[in-house]
């Protein structure tokens, strides 16, 4: 009889801790995959909202040195040819990195534009991305190329670039009423523009 309470105890005693043992491993081998996978990904989401705010910021002070340094002209007696050659050198630089910067936001939109839950921020990334890559990719020249890029960024950095509690009920609205004022000007930038090209793109993937 004292054998068969032994036994039985000792059963139950394995049988937890078997049961533990296979619960921790099917938690293991299921669920912590899963949540790593999740972390993962939230992870990488935030990260390409890091980089396309870093490539706004990238865009907005390259075109100010852009705009504020302008190549000199053929003929002015106080530039020598060796400074006017390393200004267009500098200037170049800056167009590259804005080239980038453009070519990273379009590349990568689905990355970090789907993880905005309103619809109007997501058109609103989208239209700006598009017509920002049509922007450099066109046939306009170098300055106004700087004066567009940083004229359609202004709006979108006031939205995404800055803190909740610097947001007021009106600043979305205006943001996006000066977005769609940059693209109209860009229509209106001369024959060689992307502008309907942009929207076209920017209509097939909302």
């Amino acid at each position: 009889m004292q054998t068969g309470v032994w036994e039985t105890l000792l059963i139950a005693v394995v049988t937890a801790v078997v049961s533990a043992v296979v619960a921790g491993v099917a938690t293991g081998v299921l669920v912590v995959p899963r949540m790593e996978a999740r972390k993962r990904r939230i992870g990488e989401v935030h990260l390409a909202r890091d980089r396309f705010l870093a490539s706004m910021l990238k865009i907005m002070s390259a075109s100010a040195r852009m705009r504020a340094m302008n190549e000199p002209a053929a003929g002015d007696p106080d530039c020598t040819d060796v400074v006017r050659d390393r200004i267009r050198t500098e200037r170049a630089r800056w167009m590259k990195q804005m080239d980038e910067a453009t070519e990273w936001m379009v590349d990568n939109i689905e990355t970090y534009s789907l993880s905005w839950p309103a619809a109007v921020l997501r058109e609103m990334v989208g239209t700006y991305a598009a017509y920002a890559r049509a922007v450099v990719i066109s046939e306009r020249t170098d300055d106004r190329k700087a004066k567009h890029l940083a004229r359609l960024t202004e709006p979108v950095w006031e939205v995404f670039g800055s803190r909740a509690w610097q947001r007021g009920p009106r600043l979305l609205p205006r943001s996006i009423q000066k977005l769609a004022e940059a693209v109209d000007a860009l229509g209106e930038d001369g024959p060689h523009s992307d502008a309907s090209d942009a929207r076209s793109s920017v209509a097939a993937n909302r």
